[in-house]
């Protein structure tokens, strides 16, 4: 819930984008439909932008171009349609195994890992990219320009267990404290993408100011409260994993143990899926209370509170599945290691679908996400509020 904004013409719209890996290819299909849907004296839909992990990186690109929604989404597109495994992490042979021993060698010697960062892949490669691809002093002249209103991107902090939102905004937007969360003011760098993108043990923690931090996922127990600190009046968020339509699974019999791969697949779901749907239906809840109180009450407690409306895009179809057609797309040196967690099986699907960083496959989320947004056009610029 946000404060009423009397001054404001329009209600702010806040574009939340979560986190998910390969996954996020889902998200530049959903903006490049809502860019197609919008009419032409639109600049920029969403003056406020928040993003985790890889969420983090197609939200800063966003904002980077934010004179310029149309030619932002294209630029993004152009990246994410000719994805390679290469340009996130080292998958030659040398690299991996390099990267891959010191990983197991810290396991033994806790010194190792005091010394220098480890991680099972090395995603230098990921830091490059980013580094020629964002202009960040884009970021403060579209904020002065007024064409944005704040981006902000979660990382998770090691030492303190805090989920941490580094803001770039207008000057009024304040820091703020909650429980197990903060946001911080910042000037947004790549070093603030590759920690908000570090998934934990694959990829190496980043050292900002005084802590190590990771994958902003972990532990965002309330991935829609940034959007809302930042001045959000309304949240569109871009989700990268189908809802569920029975909340009560059958039971099954299995015939073995687990693979390493199925475990670690539902650990990223628990990282990325589960808090998102959580928080959605806390606004929901909320904004079914809010409705009960009469305006009357409200205002003689000065509580100057109004509901948020929100809408989610998703995939209409099981990602996991679409990953398992293009399995075959990774460089032989990743298809052997995830062969050998049991990725490459219809039980490893789930992992797999977050560590494909293939152009055919994230050119298929990218057409799954356009196709989805398309089928739902009317009711995504009627939220956006510019079907006059």
């Amino acid at each position: 819930m946000t404060r009423y904004n009397k001054t404001s013409p329009s209600p702010k719209i806040g574009l939340v984008l979560t986190g998910g890996g390969a996954r996020a290819a889902y998200q530049v299909g959903v903006l490049r439909a809502i860019s197609e849907v919008l009419p032409d004296t639109v600049r920029n839909p969403f003056p406020i932008i928040c993003g985790t992990s890889a969420g983090a990186i197609n939200a800063t690109s966003l904002a980077v171009s934010a004179d310029n929604f149309r030619e932002g989404i294209r630029q993004l597109e152009a990246v994410w349609a000719n994805f390679h495994v290469n340009q996130v992490h080292r998958s030659d042979l040398a690299g991996v195994l390099a990267n891959s021993g010191r990983w197991f060698v810290s396991l033994l010697s806790s010194e190792l890992g005091r010394q220098q960062a480890v991680s099972l892949l090395d995603n230098s490669p990921l830091t490059k990219l980013i580094k020629n691809r964002f202009p960040f002093r884009s970021i403060q002249r579209s904020i002065y320009a007024g064409e944005l209103h704040a981006l902000g991107l979660t990382a998770w902090g090691y030492s303190s267990g805090q989920s941490v939102t580094f803001f770039q905004g207008a000057k009024e937007i304040m820091p703020w404290k909650r429980a197990q969360r903060v946001g911080v003011a910042a000037r947004i760098g790549v070093e603030h993408l590759i920690a908000s993108s570090s998934i934990p043990f694959i990829f190496p923690a980043v050292k900002l100011n005084r802590e190590y931090f990771g994958d902003g996922s972990m532990r965002q127990m309330a991935p829609l409260s940034p959007a809302l600190h930042l001045g959000a009046e309304k949240v569109l968020v871009i989700g990268v994993h189908k809802k569920a339509e029975n909340l009560s699974p059958s039971r099954v019999k299995v015939t073995g143990y687990p693979p390493l791969a199925q475990i670690a697949g539902h650990a990223m779901n628990s990282i990325f899926v589960d808090s998102l749907d959580v928080d959605l239906e806390r606004l929901h809840r909320i904004n079914n209370t809010i409705k009960l109180i009469p305006p009357k009450i409200l205002k003689e407690n000065d509580m100057l509170l109004r509901p948020v409306a929100s809408m989610m895009i998703s995939p209409s179809e099981e990602i996991n599945e679409i990953a398992q057609h293009y399995a075959h797309t990774l460089p032989p040196v990743m298809r052997f290691l995830y062969r050998a967690v049991g990725a490459m099986g219809p039980n490893g699907s789930t992992l797999l679908s977050y560590v494909l960083f293939e152009a055919p496959f994230c050119q298929a989320l990218i057409d799954l996400g356009y196709r989805d947004t398309m089928q739902q056009r009317d009711e995504v610029v009627q939220f956006i509020g510019c079907d006059q």
